[in-house]
C-alpha cells in the first residue's frame, strides 16, 4: 500500500478542523460554517444543464466552423462533444467509484482523441450507394475532435478540475473561472442558435434569399462573445485573488487563497483563504465600486494535532479524499468507543444547485486505532437526488 506523501500529510494536519469541544471557536461561527459545508460541498454532480451547455456549444461550433457537415456527421460531432460527461454515471456505483471516475479518465486529452475516433469509425465502414457522394472521414474526425476539446476547455475553466494529461499524470487542472452552471453562457449560446432562426423566418417571409450556410454568422458571433465573456471572468478572477491576498484575516496573512465563481453574476465570487491558524470563507464583489471586508469572513480555526487525527490521516479513504479536496475540513465527535471523524471539503459556491457530494467517515478508538473507514454520500445530497 502506498504511504501518504509528506505534502499530503502536512495538508491534512494543517487544514482539518475539530469539534467545538476541542477548540475554542465561537458558536455562531462554527454553526454557520457547518451548515454551509453540509449544503455546498466539494465534488459535485450538476443538474443536466451542464451536459446541455456542452451540447449547445458543440452545435454552435458545428454551425460556425463546420456548417456543411451532413446530419449524420453533425450527430457524431454532438456525441463527441458531450460523451465525456458519461463519467457522472459513476454515482450509481457508489462514492468511491465516483471519486475515481468523475472528471478523470473521460476528461483527458487521450480520451478526447479516442472518442473522436470512435464516432468517426462508422463512417469508415459505411458503403455509399452508386448515386451517393463519397464522405471523407477526415473532416468528421476533425470536427469531433474540436467538439471534444471544446468540452475539456469549458470544464477546465470550472473549479472541480479535470485530469487532462491522464494516463501520464493524475494532476487535476482547474482555472476557477466559470461556475458549473453559467446562465450567461447558456444565454449566449441559445441566442446564437435561435436568433438566426428567427431572422431566417423573417427573411423568408419577405421573399429574400439568404447567402451562405444557415446560422454561420450567428454561431460565430456567439462563440466570439463566449470567448470575450470568459476573458472577462479571467480578469475578474485575477482581481479577486489580488484583493484577497493583499489583506490580513484576524491578524493572519494568507498562505493559500482561491476565488470560486458564482452563477448569477461574473462580479460575485466566493473566496476561501487559508492562514496559519484558520480557514476563512466569504462572499465578495469585484468591480470598480466594490469593497471587500475581510472581517466578514466565516472563520474555522485549525486544531492541535491529536492521535485521532493522526490515525485518520493515515487511512486509505483520507488519502483518496485529499487527492481531490483542495480545502479539506473535518469534524470530530467524541463517542463511547473513541472518536467519529467526518472529512468534508470547504464549499466552492454559496449558490450551488448541485446534488451528490462525497465525504469520508473514520471511526477510531480512544487511543487512535482505526475501527472503520468509508467514503459516503452526504445525507442531504442523497435526499436531494431522490426528490
Amino acid at each position: 500500500m502506498l504511504r501518504p506523501s509528506s505534502a499530503i500529510t502536512a495538508k491534512f494536519v494543517n487544514l482539518l478542523s475539530n469539534s467545538s469541544q476541542d477548540i475554542a471557536v465561537p458558536e455562531k461561527i462554527w454553526t454557520d460554517n457547518s451548515q454551509r459545508i453540509t449544503k455546498n460541498s466539494f465534488h459535485e454532480i450538476t443538474l443536466p444543464m451542464d451536459p446541455l451547455a456542452h451540447a449547445l456549444a458543440s452545435y454552435t461550433l458545428k454551425r460556425a466552423a463546420f456548417p456543411r457537415l451532413t446530419p449524420s456527421a453533425a450527430i457524431a460531432m454532438l456525441v463527441a462533444g458531450t460523451v465525456a460527461d458519461i463519467d457522472s454515471l459513476s454515482k450509481f456505483a457508489g462514492p468511491s467509484a465516483f471519486l475515481t471516475f468523475y472528471r478523470t479518465y473521460c476528461h483527458s486529452l487521450p480520451a478526447a482523441l479516442l472518442f473522436s475516433l470512435l464516432v468517426t469509425f462508422p463512417f469508415l465502414l459505411r458503403r455509399n450507394g452508386p448515386t451517393e457522394k463519397q464522405i471523407s472521414p477526415l473532416p468528421i474526425f476533425i470536427a469531433a475532435l474540436a467538439a471534444s476539446v471544446l468540452h475539456l476547455l469549458m470544464d477546465l475553466c470550472q473549479s472541480t478540475g479535470v485530469e487532462l494529461l491522464w494516463p501520464f499524470s493524475t494532476r487535476r487542472f482547474a482555472l476557477d473561472w466559470l461556475p458549473h452552471l453559467d446562465l450567461w453562457i447558456l444565454g449566449i449560446l441559445l441566442a446564437g442558435i435561435l436568433l438566426p432562426m428567427l431572422s431566417r423566418l423573417v427573411t423568408e417571409e419577405i421573399g429574400a434569399k439568404s447567402k451562405g450556410p444557415r446560422g454561420k454568422v450567428g454561431a460565430s458571433l456567439a462563440l466570439a462573445t463566449m470567448i470575450l465573456y470568459i476573458v472577462l471572468r479571467f480578469v475578474l478572477h485575477g482581481n479577486a485573488l489580488a484583493a484577497m491576498e493583499s489583506r490580513t484575516y484576524r491578524g493572519g496573512s494568507p498562505r493559500k487563497a482561491a476565488a470560486f465563481p458564482e452563477s448569477a453574476s461574473p462580479f460575485r465570487w466566493h473566496g476561501i483563504v487559508e492562514t496559519e491558524s484558520a480557514l476563512h470563507d466569504f462572499e465578495m464583489e469585484v468591480g470598480p465600486a466594490a469593497s471587500f471586508d475581510p472581517d466578514s469572513a466565516v472563520t474555522s480555526y485549525k486544531p492541535e494535532p491529536s492521535p485521532a487525527l493522526d490515525a485518520a490521516r493515515d487511512t486509505a479513504v483520507a488519502r483518496r479524499f485529499l487527492q481531490v479536496a483542495r480545502f479539506p475540513k473535518a469534524t470530530v465527535e467524541k463517542t463511547p468507543d473513541g472518536f467519529h471523524i467526518i472529512l468534508r471539503a470547504f464549499p466552492y459556491s454559496s449558490d450551488s444547485i448541485s446534488g451528490l457530494t462525497v465525504h469520508a467517515i473514520i471511526n477510531t478508538d480512544s487511543f487512535g486505532n482505526v475501527l472503520s473507514q468509508e467514503l459516503a454520500w452526504d445525507p442531504l445530497s442523497k435526499e436531494y437526488w431522490r426528490k
